[in-house]
């Protein structure tokens, strides 16, 4: 027992599997396909033959011995005969009755024939109550059935036990997974016996190790396998690879494969599923290829294929899967069916079902597993109808059972509202076969009601469970937080914490979740002071799901400072706070970490893509837009329909709607998302003829217009002055389409009749919306009060902007310059000075350029840039040009009152004089570009015409 206590001595280094473990994928492949060449010496030929037992003819049985007649009746499973036999034949206690009924035990543990094993009993208690042989296989028999109890009695009723004996309860334990009781035994075998394991025994020992994760127990029984010199014994060996793989040591698994003297297909098996089990894909795939065309030049067994299977399934690679389902077909293992189910689940979770529903077309001897596989691949799809049409195929065949993994199999297809009566109807038959006391059945029902939208019925089935563990109130937390209540939520987790149970890390993030959903900044903060306080910020979904929260709630800096404490940045993390950044209008932060993330070596995917290319929208960086669009075609990363969009819209607000245009004619697989982006983009530059060309288009093509598609034809209309054709799509929303208008649309259509001077009719609109208009809608009617000059009706709407959102400046500003516009100065100076009062002031304007690849950006009054006083020497010249051409300035904006003899100006920008001047500069001042390069000129030609002209 010391020894079992002792520290470990020696720490194993890190190391990589095999020098030529990096091969490429295609040389792989290429390996396989030469391994599978029909004149390839790899065949079935080279399998091990074994010749069927043949029955002799019955003029022979009375010639045969007593054990070979009882090894005839084992082999045709006629167990009562053959035990009937020895009863005749009792008073015969010579060896070869010893022999038959130790065969007679071993195929009673086989079938699992207890009544027959029972009767044996007696007869060895009764005759052979010292054998340690019989004995040893009595307690065999019993841990084969199932009863570890009786193996212990029988072991405990030896008064002499010797190493066999030892290593039959042991095995017993193990095999019933009774891992700590197997622990005990061999804890007891060397602390309380002079014997010493062998190659039996500390495999055994090693698998309930695994089994309990414990992987310090297990390096001592390593150490005790190193003392004893059985470490390079294959079995022991093999154990010792599957332990540390099944607990995540892969390098110290590696250092004991590598060091076996000799490895059998075990071994490999053993390498590959510790590869695989640790989500090692790619050298999963090099052992096994090394394993069937390497130095070993095995031949893959039943094993070998069920388990890199589901790694292949795991990746996608459908080409991969494809080769090993050729290889198994001439190695004759298709035929098995462990195999069937594999190749079943590969194809289904590679999404091919096709192949998926032949493979289970073809197999005759399919069982449950068969079954849920394909439901389970039917149902990932979201595909309710095929799902449930093969759940009544499966009842009908009656020969097969239902068990609780086809109700957790067919729950997927059930996660939309539209599916909630069949939901219901699952839940009902899961009730009549059973499965309504099973956890695991009633937290997915819970979690399956909660995204149908019925959360009611997830407290239902909640409040009915007996006891509820940490999962079940995981399952509803969750459920609140995602589907519409997130602050009931919170109350449940204090409910939850008043009940005695301690949260864990999924609890923990569904909070996290929820308050982030609800904004509830000051909740959040105190969750995140539990996690440090409970040491929980090491884990990675705790830390992303906290920097998600922060970025939700505009904290940037705690966002950042959380990020950087971070010691492990992976991709979800980098991708976080790139999205966090352009998602929260940071655009030159986002590109700044886009550029330490390349630093630090890793390469951007399609979140990180997609937030960049929301910077480069937001800077209307349109060459580095393009540059980050020449990197996602050469990354295949345009398959992607989210980053084809985003592409869309970088290049619709950079100005460029011919190229979206192109990008969009581009995809082929095209969804409603891309069609909306594009229509959109089309309303964003004043094109409604083009947005609603492409509208009717896509009707045509057989999609069918959504929420946001509508609020991108609302958009396009309003824009473009076409009152009555929005009007129209705005009637036909509910009627033609079932849409019912929201907030947003709305906002579009007050927005639209108000920039046509439909100010009653807008007014009327709000009045009739069956939501409370927002800030939004009223600062939309105060800038059409003031464009048509309906000051009374301005005023008017003016109070209800401030009373919205009382805390915005942008506000007081807009409300200011209608009642300077009107004449009303008295009031106006009472705003300002209430704005001040409130602490509110308005954001600096700032406006940058893209020169030479780089951005500049100019905020009023700012001269920080070295060549400040340059561009103002060069704006002084640009108005000496322009006055010298008699540019009228347009005064329109310009709001003042003389106050006592003083004039005191209240100023805007003038956006007329501002184009006027631009094109001004161009023809005058800025001389021809080149036939090939592009006059890079800021959209609003000012201080950033200024700024190129001096810049270049």
């Amino acid at each position: 027992m010391a020894l079992l206590l002792s520290p470990l001595l020696c720490h194993l280094h890190h190391h990589r599997f095999l020098a030529d473990g990096d091969i490429h994928r295609q040389h792989r492949r290429n390996l396989l396909h030469q391994n599978l060449n029909p004149n390839a010496p790899f065949s079935v030929s080279a399998l091990p033959q074994q010749n069927p037992y043949t029955t002799p003819p019955d003029n022979l049985v009375p010639e045969l011995t007593l054990l070979t007649v009882v090894g005839n009746l084992c082999r045709s499973r006629n167990l009562n005969e053959a035990l009937h036999l020895l009863e005749e034949r009792s008073n015969n206690a010579n060896a070869e009755k010893v022999e038959a009924v130790g065969l007679l035990l071993q195929s009673c543990g086989k079938h699992k024939d207890i009544e027959t094993g029972r009767k044996l009993h007696e007869i060895v208690s009764t005759h052979f109550s010292n054998d340690f042989v019989l004995n040893t296989r009595l307690i065999t028999m019993y841990s084969m059935c199932g009863l570890p109890i009786e193996s212990r009695v029988v072991f405990d009723q030896l008064k002499v036990k010797n190493l066999y004996v030892w290593n039959a309860i042991i095995s017993g334990y193990t095999r019933n997974e009774l891992h700590k009781e197997a622990i005990l035994m061999f804890c007891e075998l060397i602390s309380g016996t002079d014997l010493k394991p062998d190659n039996f025994t500390l495999p055994c020992a090693i698998k309930a190790s695994a089994a309990l994760s414990e992987i310090g127990l297990g390096e001592t029984i390593h150490g005790f396998a190193v003392k004893m010199d059985l470490v390079s014994d294959v079995y022991v060996g093999n154990s010792l690879v599957t332990m540390y793989g099944k607990c995540g040591f892969v390098e110290e698994a590696v250092k004991v494969f590598e060091k076996l003297p000799e490895r059998n297909l075990v071994s490999w098996n053993s390498m590959i599923r510790g590869y695989s089990e640790n989500g090692f894909y790619q050298e999963s795939v090099d052992v096994f290829m090394q394993m069937i065309v390497g130095e070993a030049n095995l031949i893959p067994d039943v094993a070998s294929v069920v388990t890199i299977l589901p790694v292949i399934a795991g990746e996608g690679d459908v080409e991969m899967g494809m080769m090993i389902h050729g290889m198994t077909v001439k190695l004759g293992l298709d035929q098995e069916l462990n195999v069937t189910n594999s190749l079943l689940d590969m194809y289904g979770k590679c999404g091919f079902l096709i192949e998926a529903q032949m493979i289970f077309d073809k197999n005759d001897k399919r069982n449950v597993v068969s079954w849920n596989s394909m439901l389970g691949n039917y149902s990932r799809e979201g595909d309710a109808f095929k799902t449930y049409d093969l759940l009544r195929k499966m009842q009908m065949e009656g020969e097969i059972m239902v068990n609780e993994v086809t109700i957790l199999n067919v729950l997927p297809a059930c996660m939309e509202k539209s599916e909630l009566m069949r939901l219901k109807e699952l839940h009902g038959y899961s009730f009549r076969c059973g499965f309504h006391y099973d956890e695991l059945v009633q937290n997915a029902f819970i979690a399956a009601y909660a995204k149908c939208g019925s959360l009611k019925s997830a407290d239902r089935v909640f409040f009915s469970l007996e006891t509820r563990s940490v999962n079940s109130w995981n399952a509803l937390i969750g459920g609140h937080a995602q589907n519409g209540d997130p602050r009931k939520s919170l109350k449940l987790y204090l409910e939850m914490k008043s009940s005695g149970l301690f949260p864990d890390c999924f609890s923990i993030g569904s909070l996290i979740l929820a308050c982030k959903n609800s904004r509830l900044l000051q909740s959040g903060k105190e969750i995140h002071a539990f996690v440090l306080r409970n040491g929980l910020g090491m884990d990675s979904f705790i830390s992303i799901s906290l920097l998600a929260f922060y970025i939700q709630c505009d904290e940037s800096h705690s966002a950042r400072a959380l990020f950087d404490r971070m010691e492990n940045k992976n991709q979800v993390s980098w991708n976080a706070i790139i999205a966090g950044y352009s998602q929260n209008e940071l655009p030159e932060e986002a590109l700044y970490a886009f550029r330490q993330m390349l630093l630090d070596g890793i390469q951007p995917h399609e979140i990180a893509t997609m937030g960049l290319l929301g910077a480069c929208s937001q800077l209307s960086a349109l060459q580095l837009g393009r540059e980050i669009h020449c990197f996602a075609l050469k990354a295949c990363l345009l398959d992607d329909l989210f980053v084809a969009c985003s592409v869309i819209d970088m290049y619709t607000k950079c100005g460029c709607i011919e190229q979206s245009r192109r990008v969009f004619d581009g995809v082929k697989k095209r969804d409603i998302a891309l069609w909306t982006v594009m229509i959109a983009g089309y309303g964003i530059h004043g094109h409604g003829e083009e947005a609603m060309e492409l509208f009717e288009e896509m009707q045509t093509s057989g999609f069918k217009p959504d929420h946001f598609t509508f609020i991108s034809i609302l958009m396009a209309c309003c824009h473009a002055g076409l009152v009555e054709r929005g009007l129209e799509y705005f009637g036909e929303m509910y009627p033609l389409y079932g849409i019912e208008p929201k907030l947003e649309h709305y906002a579009c259509m007050v927005d639209m009749l108000g920039r046509a001077g439909c100010l009653n009719e807008a007014l009327k609109l709000v009045d009739e919306m069956p939501e409370e208009p927002d800030a939004k809608i009223w600062s939309s009617l105060v800038s059409a009060c003031r464009t048509h000059r309906n000051f009374n009706l301005g005023r008017e709407v003016a109070e209800k902007l401030l009373e919205t959102e009382p805390d915005r400046a942008e506000h007081y500003v807009l409300v200011s310059n209608l009642l300077a516009q009107s004449g009303k100065w008295n009031e106006m100076r009472t705003l300002r000075e209430r704005m001040k009062d409130i602490g509110l002031q308005k954001d600096a304007g700032c406006s940058w350029v893209e020169v030479g690849g780089k951005l500049y950006s100019f905020i009023v009054g700012d001269d920080m840039l070295p060549e400040s006083k340059g561009m103002e020497e060069m704006w002084r010249r640009l108005e000496d040009k322009t006055s010298k051409i008699e540019l009228l300035q347009d005064t329109s904006s310009v709001l003042h009152d003389l106050i006592m003899g003083s004039e005191v100006e209240y100023r805007r920008p003038c956006f007329s004089f501002e184009h006027d001047a631009g094109k001004m500069v161009k023809k005058y001042v800025v001389q021809p570009a080149a036939p090939q390069s592009t006059p890079r000129f800021h959209s609003l030609l000012t201080a950033s015409t200024m700024a190129i002209l001096f810049l270049e």
